[in-house]
């Protein structure tokens, strides 16, 4: 079994999230999909999303797009990975991610194996929350 981890806020779910997940699905066969906490939104993105932690969890579990969904650690966000310790971690092309710091983690996890893929946009000037939320 192949697995492969996205991250994301999926605050407003929309066609671009459904091919982040289907382009992440091309990858492995196991999806885990990390939902990003409140809080942590509000401390990256300087705002509440619309939705709560637990709205946009459950959205993309009634999707059945992913094979795990889980909420991101509050104290630790590398936690998930060392507990999942996926194959593949497939990043949004707008993701703002420290891959210095990432990779070392990897290191330190023992996952140097551990592929980073960044995925292509889907109509980011149609499908992107922050427009749809205007």
């Amino acid at each position: 079994m192949k697995k492969v981890m996205t991250f994301g806020t999926f605050d407003i779910f929309h066609k671009g999230h459904k091919d982040f997940f289907r382009q992440a699905r091309e990858f492995g066969n196991y999806l885990i999909v990390v939902i990003a906490r409140d809080k942590t939104v509000e401390s990256v993105k300087n705002r509440l999303p619309q939705n709560s932690e637990c709205d946009r969890l459950q959205t993309i579990v009634k999707s059945n797009l992913a094979n795990k969904t889980v909420l991101g650690n509050l104290t630790d966000k590398y936690a998930v990975i060392k507990k999942y310790q996926p194959d593949i971690i497939c990043l949004g092309y707008d993701q703002k991610v420290d891959l210095k710091e990432l990779k070392k983690k990897l290191i330190e996890f023992d996952l140097r194996e551990t592929k980073l893929v960044r995925l292509n946009p889907f109509y980011p000037e149609k499908y992107k929350s922050s427009k749809l939320r205007k």
